[in-house]
């Protein structure tokens, strides 16, 4: 529907004009309007849900969702999530502490030696293994589970409870600390970029007013596109953490390229009104032809089966749809609306002019050219050869929870539970498979009725509480616990080899769920997005580009300049030796090309209108002249945007993924002012025979 829009107001201008007229005449009337959809989002924004959870993405059909389900409703209780560590306590200490947690709300399960061992026996005369896993050196390990929705407030309560000198950690604790530090750090690097991008904005602009009309009119358009997440009741955190930013970054241009036009045409003598209007004409085009681009780059991410992509792509691509309505007609209203201020505010242009720097990109564009294509196939191969994690990483230790984290496991180990959930009533086969689940690699217990509580003793005599632990009415419920973190080689390896196991006793009827589970299904599921979402998106990309040069050979020209600077971007982890997130991978592959190939087509667009009437070498001189300024304003405004995402993150995954577009968008910028004026030179005949009519110039004065 939205590129049914798109192409009906690029091509039919005419039919729109007098909705741009009315725009013109009632300003006071579209500020006002716009400001009280503003005012309704605000309101609206408060109650969109942020989920922390990666599972909750995963398709239908993966078997740890399909698993959690089941579960879910054959199971009142939940399994573990949470970890506490009490330090320098006795027996009676712990004791007191586990009944405080049982009386907690939103806590459940809470689980201590004394549910495994009689502790009034002597623990020496137990087994040391088995103790230590609970209580050592006079440090007890308490487990439990906390709520889902109730995270946050919950791991504050425990917070409280067991003081400062003691830890908690685990998934539910996690989620609490995302939660926690998502909307600060969200606001903490917009406060940081702000005065970046402003002062990036007093240097190619002409009025002190010019970036606030930049700033309010995609800050609009943010808040719009923010509380209108309301249809969708909740959005990822990685949505949540980046898309405002990025939304802001890669729409800037098209205010700018409407304010700029309308300067332009007031410097011909035009009045207000009618300068306005003729912009409106002249940039519609360009901005829908640039929006156009990175709105399908960022749909492509729809077709991820791992819906987080979906969720970023649809929140994106609706911010730009949101960007271009506050770009053409609250722009145009606001700047009616306040000329006077922006005559008032005029200063000396700011920025300093080198007027040979397009000569010092000229000379160097044959060494850049063939730097690139001695490292773009070892980088193509190499990006193919990353190692990748799949879970949202590790903990900041500069959070309490990293450090609380990072000392259970130093005392205690890790330890990842893994549910199975097996057909009830054949406890013989429960208690083998429970025998050989043991005796895995890397587990360091299995805790089931038949392993736990013994095979001799009838139900009957067992206390409800603690046979719904381990039994539904349809199912038998096992816990596997691992020694290893909730992914990597090893604990995949456990979930592997325990889902064998289990098929090997009851077949498919076998189910199995927990963080090492999910984190396994979501492996291969994004690994199967991959081709899917980047075809789609190069393909989309090439076809406007296509019918923007009505070239054949443009498309191939273009995306080769931007996917090698993809390459070239995601192949520095695989030569650096470092782990890097495969859902960081997968968006920005399509992120970095459809938010930086509008440089490219920038520049060839101009390009290709130089060199109708000036040679291949003036062309390009004039070009870069024309083009280099508005490239690196942009560029280094969403190189910065996305470096404060980087910098300013403890989530390691939306940490990673701001780092990536930083530098991704560095490396375009670079391929398009280096790489792609040397393409279009050597490749300048074949260009002009595959354009319908290039009328390129051939000789002085022929074409």
């Amino acid at each position: 529907m939205f590129l049914v829009v798109v192409l009906s107001v690029k091509y039919n201008y005419s039919m729109k004009r007098s909705i741009f007229e009315l725009t013109a005449n009632k300003p006071k009337l579209i500020i006002t309007i716009f400001t009280l959809f503003v005012v309704v989002c605000i309101i609206l924004q408060f109650f969109v849900g942020v989920n922390f959870k990666m599972a909750d993405y995963l398709p239908s059909e993966a078997p740890s969702t399909h698993a959690l389900e089941v579960m879910e409703q054959e199971f009142p209780t939940a399994v573990t999530n949470a970890r506490i560590m009490l330090n320098d306590v006795g027996i009676a200490e712990a004791l007191a502490v586990k009944d405080q947690l049982k009386q907690t709300e939103h806590i459940s399960d809470v689980m201590w030696l004394d549910d495994v061992v009689d502790i009034k026996t002597p623990l020496q005369t137990l087994g040391s293994d088995l103790v230590d896993s609970y209580y050592k050196d006079r440090t007890a390990l308490i487990s439990l589970s906390i709520e889902s929705s109730f995270e946050m407030e919950t791991t504050q309560k425990i917070r409280s409870l067991i003081g400062e000198n003691n830890a908690v950690s685990g998934d539910a604790v996690s989620t609490a600390t995302m939660q926690e530090l998502s909307s600060s750090e969200s606001f903490k690097a917009i406060a940081f970029l702000l005065p970046i991008i402003i002062i990036i904005l007093l240097f190619t602009t002409r009025s002190y007013w010019e970036p606030a009309l930049f700033l309010l009119t995609i800050g609009v358009a943010v808040l719009l596109n923010m509380g209108t997440n309301i249809i969708f009741g909740e959005v990822s955190f990685i949505t949540f953490s980046i898309s405002p930013i990025l939304q802001m970054a890669v729409s800037l241009d098209y205010a700018i390229f409407l304010l700029h036009a309308f300067e332009a045409n007031r410097e011909q003598g035009l009045e207000p009104k009618p300068a306005m209007l003729a912009a409106i004409k002249r940039s519609v085009p360009v901005i829908f032809a640039s929006a156009l681009t990175t709105l399908l780059g960022f749909l492509a991410l729809v077709f991820m089966r791992f819906t987080i992509g979906a969720d970023l792509g649809i929140n994106l691509a609706k911010g730009i749809a949101f960007s271009l309505l506050s770009v053409l007609f609250f722009l145009p209203a606001l700047t009616l609306a306040s000329t006077k201020l922006l005559d008032k505010t005029r200063h000396k242009n700011l920025l300093l002019k080198w007027k040979g720097f397009p000569k010092f990109l000229y000379r160097l564009r044959v060494p850049a050219l063939i730097l690139v294509l001695a490292i773009v196939i070892p980088c193509f191969i190499g990006q193919s050869k990353n190692s990748f994690s799949y879970g949202t990483g590790a903990l900041d230790r500069g959070t309490r929870a990293g450090r609380d984290e990072q000392a259970i496991v130093d005392t205690f180990g890790e330890s990842t539970p893994l549910v199975l959930l097996v057909p009830r009533g054949e406890i013989v086969k429960e208690r083998d498979l429970s025998a050989e689940l043991a005796d895995v690699p890397c587990v360091a217990g299995v805790m089931s009725f038949a392993r736990t509580v013994g095979t001799t003793i009838p139900d009957e005599f067992i206390d409800d509480a603690i046979l719904s632990q381990f039994y539904s009415d349809n199912y038998a419920r096992i816990v596997v616990y691992a020694a290893t973190p909730s992914e990597g080689d090893d604990a995949f390896a456990v979930v592997e080899q325990a889902r064998a196991l289990a098929a090997k006793y009851y077949g498919d009827d076998a189910l199995s769920l927990g963080a090492a589970a999910s984190l396994y299904d979501m492996k291969q599921t994004v690994s199967a997005d991959q081709t899917l979402v980047n075809l789609l998106a190069i393909l989309a990309i090439g076809a406007v580009i296509l019918l923007i040069f009505k070239s054949l050979s443009m498309p191939l020209v273009l995306l080769f300049t931007i996917e090698s600077a993809i390459w070239i971007n995601l192949s520095i982890p695989y030569f650096q030796g470092s782990i890097m997130s495969y859902v960081g991978f997968l968006v920005i592959s399509t992120v970095q090309l459809g938010a930086t190939v509008d440089y490219a087509i920038l520049f060839s667009d101009h390009c290709m209108q130089n060199r109708k009437q000036l040679s291949k070498k003036d062309a390009l001189l004039k070009t870069l002249g024309e083009t280099t300024g508005s490239i690196l304003v942009s560029g280094g405004i969403l190189s910065l945007a996305g470096f404060m995402i980087g910098i300013v993150s403890t989530n390691p995954l939306v940490s990673e993924l701001g780092l990536l577009l930083g530098r991704g968008t560095l490396l375009s910028v670079a391929m398009v002012l280096f790489v792609l004026p040397a393409l279009l030179n050597v490749l300048d005949p074949i260009i002009r025979k595959t354009t319908l009519h290039s009328h390129f110039l051939k000789k002085e004065g022929t074409k």
